[in-house]
Order: C-alpha cells, then sequence, then structure tokens
C-alpha cells in the first residue's frame, strides 16, 4: 500500500502547519456537523505540481492554496475518473463513471446535448432534498440541449468541435439540459471550455445576451488560443475568470443572509487554455502566462476565502479544491521554464499515466478537519456524492452513485478499512481504461492512452502495463510481463467492474 511518508515524501508534499492554526484548532468547540455550507472548487486543467505547498521545486506562488493545506487536509492519492473535462464533471456530480454513458471518450463540444440523464441523482439533488440552497457557477461543459430554429432540420451541420455554421441554434430560447434540471436552484454557466464556442454567459437557462457575432479562431504563443465561433456581445476571454469569481463571491454573501445551509459550485475555467492572466498577474510566476494564470486561480481561491470569513459562517463550512484532470505541460514546457506542472509524475492531461489524472484535493472544516493533515486514503472525484449523502446522513439508492465511496471519514481523520474506496477506475481521452488495486496500476494500452504516447507508436511496447506505485511513482518499470498473474487478476476485476454497471457494492 501507499504509504502516506513515502509518498507525501517522493511527490513532494511539505507541511504548512503553524502554531496559530494549530492554537486556533484547539480552542475550538465540539464539531457541529449539522449540514455544513458545501464549497465546491474545480480547477481547470491544474497539475498535481503545481501548488507550491504540494511541490516545492513549483515556481508558481500559491499562497491561498498553501494556506489552505495548512488549515486543512490534502490528499496524496487523489484521482479523476479521467483525464479529460467532460468525463470527469460527470462523475464529480453523480457519483458514476462516465464511460457508463454514451460517452466513451474525449469530451463535448458546446452544442452537444446534455450528458447527465434526466432524474439522476447528483450532488445538488441530494443537498436540496436535505434542505440546502444549490448553485452552480462558472464552467459546465455537461452538454446542454439547444432550441432550434427550424425544428425540421438539424442544430448545425458537421463536425461539432469546428463549427462554422449555426444559424438554426435559437440563441433567444431558453436552453435545458443544464443545471437548473439537474439540482441546482440558481446557475451561471459557461456552456463548456474557454477554448470552445459558444462563447456566451446562461443564467438559469437563458442567455445574458442573445446579440451574437463570429469570432474568428484566435492563436497567439504557447497556450493563447481559442476556436472560432459565436461569441456573446458581453463576453470577453480575458474577464472570464474574475467575472465568475464577483458571481460566486456575490452568491456567498447574498446566502449568508438567509441562514439556510448552501452548495456552491464553483467550476472555474483556468488555468485551461486560453492562458489569459489578467495585467496584475503578468509576470507573477517562473512558469511563463501558464504559471501567472495559475497565480491568478489562487488569488481567485483568496477572494472565496475572504468571503467566507465576512460571512461569519467560515468554521462550518467545508471548502474543497480539486482539479479536472492533470495539466497540459508538455515535455518543451519542462525544458523552456524547468517548472513539472506534474510535478514528478509521468504524463499529462488525457493521460493513464499518473500525470493526466492524479490531482491535488484539499479540503477545509474547522469544526471538523484539524489543521496541517494529510491523508494517503485513495479519493476519486466520482466519491463527492457518496461523501455529500454521509454528511447529511442521506443513504443513496442502488441506481444513485454507483461507482461513489464516502471519504467523509478521512476528513475527520479517521480510517475506514470496511467502508474506504480500494479499487478505482479511470480512462483517458482516447477511452482506455485504467485500473487500481492497492498499490497496483494496470494501464490497458500500450502507450500513455492519451497523448503523450499515441498508441500507434509503441507498438513494440507489452499490450499493457502493470505498475507498482509504491515504489514506482514516476511509472518507470513496466511489470506486466514479470507479473502475469497480478495483471490477469486485475484486467479481470476491471472488466468486471465495467460488466456490472457498478463499482459499489
Amino acid at each position: 500500500m501507499l504509504t502516506r511518508k513515502s509518498l507525501a515524501h517522493e511527490l513532494g508534499l511539505l507541511s504548512c502547519a503553524t502554531p496559530l492554526f494549530l492554537s486556533s484548532c484547539a480552542m475550538q468547540q465540539e464539531p457541529n456537523l449539522s449540514r455544513p455550507n458545501i464549497i465546491y472548487i474545480l480547477a481547470d486543467d491544474l497539475g498535481y505540481g503545481d501548488i507550491k505547498a504540494m511541490s516545492d521545486s513549483s515556481l508558481i506562488p500559491t499562497p491561498n492554496l498553501d494556506k489552505m493545506i495548512a488549515r486543512g487536509i490534502s490528499f496524496t492519492d487523489a484521482h479523476s475518473n479521467s483525464s479529460v473535462s467532460t468525463p470527469t464533471r460527470y462523475g464529480t456530480l453523480t457519483g458514476r463513471y462516465a464511460f457508463r454513458t454514451r460517452l466513451k471518450s474525449g469530451a463535448l463540444a458546446g452544442h452537444e446535448p446534455a450528458l447527465i440523464e434526466p432524474g439522476r441523482e447528483t450532488a445538488a439533488t441530494l443537498l436540496r432534498k436535505n434542505g440546502y440552497k444549490t448553485a452552480c457557477i462558472g464552467k459546465w461543459h455537461l452538454g446542454l440541449d439547444w432550441e432550434r430554429v427550424d425544428a425540421s432540420k438539424p442544430l448545425y451541420e458537421g463536425w461539432p468541435w469546428d463549427l462554422k455554421e449555426t444559424s438554426n441554434v435559437d440563441y433567444t430560447k431558453p436552453v435545458k439540459g443544464g443545471p437548473d434540471e439537474h439540482g441546482f436552484d440558481y446557475s451561471y454557466i459557461l456552456p463548456a471550455s474557454l477554448d470552445i464556442q459558444p462563447y456566451v454567459y446562461i443564467e438559469n437557462g437563458k442567455l445574458t445576451s442573445s446579440n451574437l457575432s463570429h469570432i474568428e479562431e484566435w492563436q497567439g504563443e504557447r497556450g493563447e488560443w481559442f476556436r472560432q465561433g459565436d461569441v456573446a456581445d458581453n463576453f470577453y476571454h480575458q474577464d472570464c475568470l474574475q467575472h465568475f469569481a464577483d458571481r460566486a463571491v456575490k452568491y456567498l454573501e447574498e446566502e449568508t443572509k438567509t441562514g439556510e445551509p448552501y452548495f456552491l459550485y464553483f467550476p472555474i475555467t483556468a488555468p485551461h487554455t486560453p492562458w489569459m492572466p489578467t495585467e496584475e498577474f503578468r509576470g507573477k510566476s517562473g512558469a511563463g502566462i501558464y504559471g501567472d494564470f495559475v497565480c491568478m486561480v489562487d488569488d481567485v481561491v483568496g477572494q472565496i476565502y475572504e468571503a467566507l470569513e465576512k460571512s461569519g459562517n467560515a468554521d462550518n463550512t467545508l471548502v474543497i479544491f480539486t482539479s479536472d484532470n492533470g495539466s497540459h505541460w508538455k515535455d518543451t514546457d519542462i525544458a523552456q521554464y524547468g517548472h513539472k506542472a506534474n510535478g514528478v509524475l509521468k504524463g499529462m492531461k488525457s493521460d493513464l499515466w499518473e500525470g493526466g489524472h492524479r490531482i491535488p484535493f484539499i479540503a477545509t472544516w474547522p469544526e471538523v478537519i484539524e489543521p496541517g493533515q494529510t491523508s494517503d486514503q485513495m479519493v476519486c472525484s466520482t466519491d463527492f456524492l457518496a461523501t455529500c449523502a454521509a454528511i447529511t446522513n442521506t443513504p443513496l439508492a442502488e441506481d444513485a452513485g454507483e461507482d461513489s465511496y464516502s471519504f467523509f471519514h478521512a476528513l475527520k481523520g479517521e480510517e475506514d478499512a470496511i467502508n474506504g474506496r480500494k479499487t478505482m477506475i479511470y480512462h483517458s481521452a482516447d477511452g482506455h481504461f485504467g485500473f487500481r488495486s492497492a498499490q497496483w496500476a494496470l494501464l490497458a494500452c500500450k502507450g500513455s492512452g492519451g497523448w503523450s504516447l499515441f498508441e500507434s507508436n509503441a507498438q513494440q511496447l507489452p499490450d499493457m502495463q502493470l505498475y507498482d506505485l509504491s515504489d514506482d511513482i514516476r511509472q518507470e518499470r513496466n511489470l506486466f510481463e514479470s507479473h502475469p498473474a497480478k495483471a490477469a487478476e486485475m484486467k479481470e476485476l476491471l472488466d468486471l467492474q465495467i460488466a456490472s454497471g457498478r463499482s459499489r457494492m
């Protein structure tokens, strides 16, 4: 099993606990676990090695995230259920692996239909049933059901990722299939990523402006890029991240007045391309404009905590910060800047290698979480739903959260040998599967499973890969051929969990 001490040392996780935080903790009263506020901040393409307190070699100052680590708990073995965006977001909200849907690989474009099935339990529906006010502010990227101008014609012609003609999309009509139909009382969203059209803001299912024009593809330096497409007259790429931060802070200020518990799902748009830090953050890091954009992400986290402190509800608020997958940081970027966005891990966004899906996962909750903690509990992004169920003491139905395991016990500093997650499936941008069991990782592909090393360029390699992560976190030694029995055992478990439609038994 991966040990907390050895893995934290290998990954460069630093202890940030200070006497100030320790004395504050000692003065706390007994925890009040009655319906805490919940804020889930989901960064977009942030790597394990970006946060300074998690990687002492990081060239990016992240003071607010460092404070978060000092005040709470960091998970050293946390993973997204996919190494790209849409599948992870589906898993986060539904507690179900996205490969069980129509989406078998990749992510969705901006005009593709909604992925979350009608009536499926989400973290928002579960919490709303337990008296929570719920909000989604930020990047949705789970598909939407757009109205057509002419119902007899298709919504669009051609490949959805490079649309040149969207005249049959009726932007004046309400947009269906979004957050409001999946448990959110309030929503203010961007349909997909900051580089995927349409570039519009949608509030509670309606565009905030239906005055759209066409914008050409923009290509600047590395990371400065977005696709051509439809753009609203009130949308400016460079303002998007702070615009969402302002909306989130406003929501927290307003909900504080109601006295009701709230759940804010806050999926931000950075540091995904286009890398567009505002002038205030230019030159703040040693990792180019990507690093500067991460500095801006860190500042947004600080704004959330500032609003939380002003609200007076900070002690009984669970704040989670994580990422949807690893950073899209190439070998050429490492060579240019010396910064390793995914730390010592092999691979990057899109891959089955650890750099594609091992993610920072940090939580604070002053009434419950002791400061400066680390946990080696295996955690997957699908586990949020079951954790919300445990917090609210709500049993999950058999057809809900099929791949979700609660990490509530870990937040409280407790071990749970019986109910904790023991295995995990994750898949790559190209739809290849990886499987974890204890310290073992099986990758059902020849190459990276993603963009680092395409399988077509790795024909001389074994059919699969097997790594013992307890002493090979860098995945340098493929044991597939020397440990055939272990590989066969894991492949059988993987196939069983895929075929059964669930992993939570």
